[in-house]
């Protein structure tokens, strides 16, 4: 390594943005959501992980609940 880059002399701070960063997960979702989000996305130029994201901020900004209706099996 060449002297001009001798990292030991390097300044190092914490990142600042590192409350901001994103966490990758697994996540199952029917196709035609997935779907919806996709063509979406070619209509307004966002990617549609971004949409998704956005969407489920905003539900958790108006403190939105899912409405899901179990079924029962026979």
């Amino acid at each position: 390594m060449r002297k001009e880059y001798d990292l030991k002399k390097m300044n190092l701070i914490n990142n600042p943005y590192v409350d901001k960063l994103k966490k990758s997960v697994t996540i199952r979702l029917d196709a035609d959501v997935i779907d919806y989000f996709k063509k979406l996305s070619e209509q307004t130029h966002v990617p549609y992980q971004t949409l998704v994201n956005d969407f489920l901020k905003s539900c958790k900004e108006q403190k939105m609940t899912p409405k899901t209706i179990w079924k029962k099996s026979v």
